[in-house]
């Protein structure tokens, strides 16, 4: 397991490089959820979500033989994106694998960024697709979740917090494959461990709670759920591993909810986030997170890549 110095050497690496997004108190979210509440905005972070942290750290370790080589990548968008521009920012050749059905925008930013984008079948299929490809070319994996320095790179998210907000009594995370949480979970709790983590997940890819469930790292048959980035078909082994040691409860949220904290983030606190990146909020606005317990919270709103035409048709619903 990762170490908290891994993390604080992260910061370091990566530092440099990526924003430092803004932590900020909202008036109304605190009324509506009866606790004074700060919103971590990863939505700012460089293309839009969290995802460049873990993927530039992960990248910046590589040997010369293996930027050589280039690398290679899964995603259903942000962290199609993240590889894409820290491969640019590197000068390392990038493949991305996605979804057939995967985001137009997010496949067009990565190509954007100067990534190869290959669209190819289900999630499932997808994989495969990108284990043929990674070995015919011999280009380099960068796991989006379940590899000790991305989940690294995702901790620098909990350390800002932690700066930030040093009287922090909850933090809340959503949850795909678990890279995101069990960083920040870590760097949490192992800064101050009597700080309560709260995992957050939809209703149609609770993957992580059914590995808790079960015992061990689980995969779903299928994912349904508006927020595309929270439906990984698997939790990471690593991922699962930490989620066990430092995360204290995980909730689930319908698709409803989500939509509902969207247009409030929006409307109320001028915040654009995508489905995945309401997740957190939608936790606490629905009141799954008791109202009035935990002291002050830190929602971490992931990201905010969401098409205009898409953004329009989910907040309307």
């Amino acid at each position: 397991m990762i170490t908290l110095a891994d993390v604080k050497e992260a910061r370091e690496r990566i530092g440099p490089l990526v924003h430092r997004t803004p932590l900020f108190g909202s008036a109304t979210l605190s009324k509506m959820a009866g606790r004074p509440v700060y919103l971590k905005c990863e939505n700012l972070q460089k293309t839009g979500s969290f995802k460049p942290r873990g993927a530039l750290n992960n990248m910046m370790r590589l040997g010369p033989d293996e930027r050589r080589r280039g690398v290679i990548t899964i995603s259903a968008g942000n962290h199609a994106q993240g590889v894409a521009w820290a491969a640019s920012l590197l000068g390392i050749r990038a493949v991305v694998v996605m979804p057939a059905a995967a985001s137009v925008t997010k496949a067009q930013a990565a190509r954007g960024y100067g990534a190869e984008v290959i669209l190819h079948g289900e999630i499932s299929e997808t994989f495969r697709r990108m284990e043929e490809i990674r070995e015919e070319r011999g280009l380099v994996f960068i796991h989006p979740f379940d590899d000790d320095a991305t989940i690294a790179g995702q901790g620098t998210v909990g350390l800002e917090i932690f700066d930030d907000l040093p009287g922090v009594d909850t933090v809340v995370v959503g949850i795909g494959g678990g890279g995101l949480i069990s960083g920040v979970a870590l760097a949490i709790k192992e800064s101050r461990p009597s700080v309560k983590v709260i995992g957050v997940e939809p209703t149609g890819a609770a993957v992580m709670h059914l590995s808790r469930r079960q015992g061990s790292p689980a995969r779903l048959e299928r994912a349904d759920t508006i927020a595309d980035g929270l439906a990984a078909p698997f939790a990471g082994a690593r991922n699962f591993e930490i989620v066990e040691k430092y995360v204290d409860d995980l909730v689930l949220v319908e698709d409803s909810e989500i939509r509902s904290a969207m247009r409030t983030l929006l409307e109320r606190c001028k915040v654009l986030a995508e489905p995945a990146g309401a997740a957190a909020a939608a936790a606490l606005l629905s009141g799954k997170i008791p109202p009035g317990s935990g002291g002050t919270t830190a929602i971490v709103v992931s990201g905010g890549n969401v098409a205009l035409d898409t953004l329009a048709a989910l907040i309307r619903a």
